[in-house]
């Protein structure tokens, strides 16, 4: 089956996760992705733990359907090669610091004036302008420096991270809209053009509510653990057996939840007949609801709430969300055969068409594992 973008070549420099989770996806779809890495290996999540028969399991995530080339580019010889590479390429994706690409003579406008219908993304910490364009950019500072850990966590507790890598994530995802719009542009004036991706940018860009509450009313947003700044009752609440997410989003669906656990006198009740109202006597009213909650167990307050037309779901341990019904109903874990370590399990491109069926057909490539094909069939070299 015909693949979307199976004509397109992109020159893969990037490493970490940001800008290859980013190249993954366009590979999903079809483009010829070539990893391109320091002989010596670049990308130093090769050595994030934890490991599968010595490959990093890291690494695995953020690599499927590639290849993998060896160049330095520090070398005249293989800087000769990689420009010979932009002449047929499409897109060079990078995640260098602002102005390395420059100080080896690969800058945008070097690549331009070879092929001027190059897309050339380059994804940094804090972006190619600024006062810290120079700087690098880790996930956990920029969630930091985002404002995003000041909003998570415990209300009496420290700022806290997500449990992903959440800024590069975004961040991956934006890498592939920026490319596939370069390149919608590009049929439209067959030129390509520069991409300047911000870490920084991206997760201040996904503060959502919180940002815009501060904006236009100049409400600061606080750290309530499970709770939502601007809805209520809409957290966890411990059940018999454990952790339950629920959601209570609309005036109806509280009503629905009143009549559900047999407290109709609270929805005219002054306290709790509106949003505002609940959200600023929701510590009592909370209080009340906790103690109900704790009466059944989880399962049987899914039954009635999904009855009730009310969002609720079990706070899942990974092993336990891997492990529901529903992902094995939308077949989101597949199986692909590594070229050096067999068999191993992947978290499949959660993107379902009704006319296409996406193609898994590479592992993440091992260190330099298609330098002598790659080179000997495009370039008339032995890649020796």
């Amino acid at each position: 089956m015909p693949q979307p973008i199976e004509d397109i070549r992109i020159l893969d420099l990037s490493r970490i996760y940001a800008a290859p989770a980013g190249s993954m996806i366009l590979g999903d779809l079809g483009a010829e992705v070539i990893r391109i890495e320091h002989p010596d290996g670049s990308d130093s999540m090769r050595d994030w733990g934890p490991y599968m028969n010595g490959q990093s399991t890291y690494y695995l995530c953020a690599n499927r359907n590639k290849k993998s080339i060896l160049l330095n580019l520090k070398d005249e010889k293989d800087v000769h090669i990689f420009l010979e590479l932009i002449k047929d390429a499409d897109v060079v994706l990078e995640n260098f610091k602002a102005g390395d690409m420059e100080k080896m003579g690969l800058g945008y406008e070097v690549l331009k004036s070879i092929n001027p219908r190059i897309i050339h993304c380059a994804v940094t910490g804090f972006g190619q302008s600024g006062a810290l364009s120079k700087e690098p950019g880790f996930d956990p500072v920029i969630q930091a420096m985002s404002g995003l850990m000041s909003v998570t966590g415990d209300k009496d507790g420290e700022p806290m991270k997500v449990g992903i890598p959440i800024a590069d994530i975004l961040t991956s995802l934006y890498v592939v809209i920026g490319i596939l719009s370069a390149l919608r542009m590009r049929d439209i004036t067959g030129k390509g053009q520069f991409i300047d991706i911000s870490l920084l940018d991206v997760q201040i860009s996904s503060l959502a509510n919180v940002a815009s509450s501060y904006l236009n009313g100049g409400f600061i947003s606080k750290r309530l653990g499970n709770s939502h700044n601007n809805v209520a009752p809409y957290q966890v609440f411990e059940c018999a057996d454990g952790p339950l997410m629920v959601c209570v989003g609309t005036n109806r669906q509280f009503v629905q939840f009143c009549n559900m656990i047999d407290r109709t006198d609270w929805i005219e009740d002054k306290r709790f007949y509106t949003n505002i109202k609940r959200k600023e006597n929701e510590d009592e009213l909370i209080g009340y609801i906790s103690e109900i909650m704790r009466r059944k167990t989880r399962d049987e307050w899914i039954e009635l709430l999904r009855d009730h037309k009310i969002p609720a779901g079990r706070v899942n341990t990974i092993e336990e969300a891997l492990a529901q019904q529903q992902v094995e109903d939308r077949n989101l874990i597949g199986e692909i055969e590594h070229l050096q370590y067999g068999k191993m399990r992947f978290i499949k491109n959660p993107l379902q068409y009704s006319d296409l069926n996406i193609q898994y057909n590479r592992a993440a490539p091992l260190l330099g594992e298609d330098t002598k094909d790659f080179l000997a069939c495009y370039l008339n070299k032995d890649g020796n």
